[in-house]
């Protein structure tokens, strides 16, 4: 499945909790990387919300959260056809259903020189 997003600012809340050892060594284990720490937020459309809430569950895997710290499902993606990583899907979240968070080992804005407003594609890997 691929679905298609503008990347949009977030609120820069996203590489504290990436750094935090209670994801980090998880994300490591589950994805065989260790994220940069902050996530790509794109707004999402209705149909691609609708393709989001198709993605079966047994695709998805779980971060467990500790103590304050929600759980976060992930499932491996593919961004623009060039960098790996993973759409994360946190279950406490100040974003609406709009907007997904893209996760990599690198900085994606700088590797693939975009910026907010810019359109990308994520291809979903199950």
């Amino acid at each position: 499945m691929e679905i298609k997003g503008i990347i949009t600012s977030g609120h820069g809340k996203g590489a504290y909790f990436m750094s935090l050892p209670v994801y980090k060594t998880q994300f490591k284990d589950k994805l065989n990387f260790s994220p940069f720490p902050g996530t790509l937020n794109i707004k999402i459309g209705p149909s691609e919300i609708d393709n989001i809430h198709n993605i079966p569950r047994d695709k998805l895997k779980i971060i467990e959260g500790k103590e304050n710290f929600g759980d976060v499902l992930l499932i491996k993606a593919i961004l623009n056809k060039k960098i790996n990583g993973a759409v994360v899907f946190p279950k406490k979240t100040t974003h609406g259903e709009n907007i997904i968070e893209f996760i990599a080992a690198e900085n994606i804005k700088k590797k693939l020189d975009v910026k907010d407003g810019d359109y990308v594609k994520i291809s979903f890997e199950y």
